[in-house]
């Protein structure tokens, strides 16, 4: 009895500590949509007790995490101590490694980019890569006093999938190849860094770097692709990312798509910068590495024309096709090119879309991205503070 007493405690504890660390994040979450937020809009948003509120905005600002605005005189009605978050109250680490480059970027809780270093490489070598990712991350940390470090929440990384499986595309060797043979890469950048690490999806990273400049309410449904090496994408339904059991879902890139001469491709090998590339070398140009928003794009306009063109229908008929599935009537493509040739691609997908055959009542509008390359290694950053301290609940984004 005695026994079964304790075991009963035990499991009220548990209970009441989860409702508090969801009350916690529902609140953070409010504060993030709705900057300079009441108490009192706090608790009424959230069918909380005002007390309640209270107790968890007072715990916030103790750990750094809140601040309270100036009272802003002479408006009735104007709450007597707005919230927002604090500049310096969490960070986390965005890491993209690349099939081209790498980029890692350190964020706060209000989304913003304190610092960020970036690097490039015609294919990544196990040898040396996560040494470098180590000496970037050591980089963008420099900027943080010893207080502000402790309040690093971890690095959100994201890496190709099957790297040694493709990289050769890339020119890399055999031997290159089979260094990536078996290699965990969370694993990897954990140790090299010292700090604990996530593993994202690129295509959920840029995606979710995206959806962060919208104004609430957010849309709850839309697909997203990054036209670059690869395509990263991902689909928002119902509020939230699909991931699937490896991660990897929504991988739009991996869709197959008719070519001009009756046969069938990968979406990413016709559309992405791949594609762009094997068109050059079939032309004998050389292949610029490094950033593709510094290529000399005037210099292959002949190529880049036809190659918007065939990846614009190509982007077309895969965004149409998953559309149906998710009921989505909002897609979002952005690039890693300079942002005109990214403009030229989007309006390619608009006019090939308006030539294929749709649903009259599913109009499905196509808008331009506005995070570009640095999209994926924020976003992984921005993951990871979300999963961290806000709510994954959509209704804690209502109201």
């Amino acid at each position: 009895m005695i026994a079964m007493s304790k075991t009963l405690r035990t499991a009220s504890a548990a209970a009441q500590s989860a409702v508090r660390i969801s009350n916690e994040r529902a609140v953070l979450t409010q504060i993030a949509v709705r900057r300079g937020v009441s108490a009192a809009e706090l608790a009424r948003f959230l069918g909380l007790g005002p007390q309640t509120v209270g107790a968890i905005v007072a715990d916030l600002e103790a750990r750094g995490l809140v601040t309270r605005d100036d009272v802003v005189r002479g408006a009735r009605g104007q709450p007597a101590r707005p919230f927002r978050l604090a500049e310096r109250g969490a960070f986390a680490i965005g890491c993209e490694l690349g099939w081209q480059h790498c980029a890692v970027q350190l964020v706060n809780v209000r989304g913003e980019v304190i610092a960020s270093h970036r690097l490039d490489y015609r294919f990544p070598n196990a040898r040396t890569v996560f040494q470098k990712i180590a000496d970037a991350v050591s980089r963008v940390l420099s900027v943080l006093t010893q207080g502000e470090r402790v309040r690093i929440v971890g690095v959100g990384l994201t890496a190709p999938a099957a790297i040694a499986d493709h990289i050769k595309i890339l020119g890399a060797r055999e031997a290159d190849a089979k260094r990536w043979a078996g290699v965990d890469v969370r694993e990897r950048v954990e140790e090299a860094t010292k700090l604990k690490t996530w593993l994202f999806n690129d295509g959920n990273a840029a995606c979710w770097s995206e959806l962060a400049l919208f104004p609430h309410p957010r849309p709850g449904t839309l697909l997203y692709l990054m036209i670059s090496t690869a395509i990263p994408s991902a689909v928002l339904a119902d509020g939230r990312l699909l991931e699937g059991p490896s991660n990897n879902a929504a991988d739009l890139g991996t869709t197959v798509v008719p070519r001009a001469d009756g046969t069938f491709e990968w979406l990413a090998s016709v559309a992405g910068l791949t594609a762009l590339m094997e068109r050059l070398t079939k032309a004998g140009q050389v292949v610029k590495d490094g950033d593709p928003s510094l290529w000399d794009w005037e210099g292959i306009e002949s190529h880049v024309s036809e190659w918007i063109d065939v990846g614009g229908e190509a982007v077309a008929f895969a965004i149409l096709n998953a559309a149906a599935v998710v009921d989505a009537r909002l897609a979002i493509v952005d690039g890693v090119m300079p942002r005109d040739v990214v403009h030229r691609y989007v309006e390619s997908i608009r006019r090939h879309l308006e030539s294929l055959p749709a649903v009259p009542t599913r109009e499905i509008e196509i808008r331009e991205g506005r995070t570009g390359a640095g999209g994926v290694s924020k976003g992984a950053a921005l993951l990871l503070l979300f999963r961290s301290l806000f709510s994954a609940e959509p209704d804690d984004f209502a109201g």
